[in-house]
C-alpha cells in the first residue's frame, strides 16, 4: 500500500475505534455512581479499619464534573475494548486474507482477557497500595486527599496494568505474523527486563516499590511466556518449510504430462 492509502487506512481505525468508546463512554455515565463508590473505598477503608482521618477534596466548582467527565472515559476505554484491539491488530495486518482474519480474531480472543486481567489485578492492588503510600503520614495529621489527584492516581494504575498485560499478545501477535522472530527476542532478554523494570517505574504511579514490583513480576512473567510460544511458533514455522522445500524436491524431477503443456 501507498502512504496515503496507509493513512487512510489508520484513520478509518481510529474513527471505529473512537466511535466506539463514545457509545461506551455513554454506558459509563450510567454506573458513573457506583463505580465512583468502589474506587473511593480504600479512602473509606483507612476511615473505618485503621482510624485514620483521611478524605477526599472536590477543590473546584467543576472537579466534580471533571472527573465524571475522566472516570466514564476510562471506563468507555475498557468496555470498548474488543474493538479497539481488534482494530490495532487488523492494522498492523493489512489486507486481512481468510487465515489472517482467523489470526485477528485470535489475537483479540487472547487480548481482551489478558487486558481486562491486568486492569482487574490492578483493582486488587489498589487497597495495598493506596493503605502503603498514606503510612508515611506523620503521627497525628491527616490525609486531606484532592479527588482530582487521587482519581488520577487510581486510573493511571489500572490504565498502567491493562496496557502491561497486553504487551506481551502484542509480541506474539507480531510473530504469528511474521514479523517478529524468537531469537530476535532471546537475544535482547537483558534490554527486555530492563525496559519492562523502566516501564514499570515509569508506569507505576506513585514512588513505592510495591506498586513497581506488582507491575513488573507479571509483565516478566507474560514477556517469558511470550518468548516461549514464539520460539515454539518458529520451530513449527522452520519444520512446515523443511517438509514444503523436501515436497518440492521430490516433484520437481517429474516430467509435465503432455495433456498438461498443450493446456499451458
Amino acid at each position: 500500500m501507498a502512504l496515503l492509502d496507509h493513512l487512510r487506512e489508520l484513520r478509518n481505525r481510529l474513527f471505529k475505534s473512537a466511535i466506539a468508546v463514545v457509545l461506551a463512554t455513554v454506558a459509563g455515565f450510567m454506573v458513573y455512581q457506583p463505580m465512583l463508590a468502589a474506587l473511593i473505598k480504600p479512602i473509606r477503608d483507612l476511615n473505618e479499619s485503621q482510624g485514620r482521618q483521611a478524605s477526599l477534596n472536590f477543590d473546584g466548582v467543576a472537579s466534580s464534573f471533571d472527573l465524571m467527565i475522566q472516570v466514564s472515559v476510562f471506563l468507555g476505554v475498557i468496555l470498548a475494548s474488543p474493538v479497539w484491539l481488534y482494530q490495532l491488530w487488523a492494522f498492523i495486518v493489512p489486507g486481512l486474507h481468510k487465515k489472517e482474519r482467523r489470526l485477528a480474531l485470535s489475537f483479540v480472543a487472547a487480548a481482551v482477557p489478558l487486558f481486562v486481567g491486568g486492569v482487574t489485578m490492578a483493582w486488587l492492588v489498589l487497597p495495598n497500595a493506596v493503605r502503603v503510600l498514606t503510612d508515611f503520614t506523620p503521627s497525628g495529621g491527616s490525609n486531606f486527599i484532592s479527588a482530582q489527584v487521587y482519581l488520577s492516581f487510581v486510573l493511571r494504575l489500572l490504565l498502567a496494568f491493562g496496557i502491561a498485560f497486553l504487551l506481551p499478545v502484542v509480541l506474539v501477535g507480531l510473530n504469528l505474523a511474521g514479523i517478529l522472530r524468537g531469537e530476535q527476542l532471546i537475544k535482547s532478554w537483558r534490554i527486555t527486563v530492563f525496559l519492562v523494570c523502566l516501564f514499570a517505574a515509569m508506569a507505576a504511579p506513585g514512588g513505592d516499590a510495591m506498586s513497581m514490583f506488582y507491575l513488573a513480576g507479571p509483565m516478566l512473567l507474560l514477556f517469558f511466556l511470550a518468548i516461549g510460544l514464539c520460539v515454539l511458533n518458529d520451530r513449527r514455522r522452520a519444520r512446515r518449510a523443511v517438509k514444503r522445500a523436501a515436497e518440492t524436491e521430490a516433484t520437481a524431477d517429474v516430467a509435465t504430462p503432455s495433456s498438461e503443456l498443450k493446456n499451458l
